[in-house]
């Protein structure tokens, strides 16, 4: 089942942010093949990184923490809130995904 992570950074943590992301985007590529889409939430400039959106294949919503609770920002304490949903995905994308290569 496909579970949506929906992740807050703290406030005044853009630099850590960016200091482990490398390892971030290390993690979520051992789960490449399961990632329905994921990407920064940010503020309206479309550039400021405010967040997480993570939507991956996991056999379990325990599965789903589990993975999380390992994953770099998140062990770098970088996440004010975090929320796991299962979701159904119910409407064909259109509109704001990268086009295959």
């Amino acid at each position: 089942m496909i579970y949506t992570l929906i992740l807050i950074d703290r406030p005044g943590t853009a630099e850590l942010r960016q200091r482990v992301r490398p390892d971030h985007k290390a993690y979520l590529a051992r789960v490449a093949d399961r990632i329905a889409f994921a990407g920064p939430f940010t503020h309206d400039d479309g550039v400021t990184m405010i967040g997480s959106l993570l939507a991956i294949d996991f056999d379990s919503r325990d599965a789903a923490h589990a993975w999380l609770a390992e994953e770099p920002f998140m062990r770098a304490g970088l996440y004010a809130s975090s929320a796991v949903h299962a979701f159904v995905n119910l409407w064909p994308q259109k509109a704001g995904f990268v086009p295959a290569p």
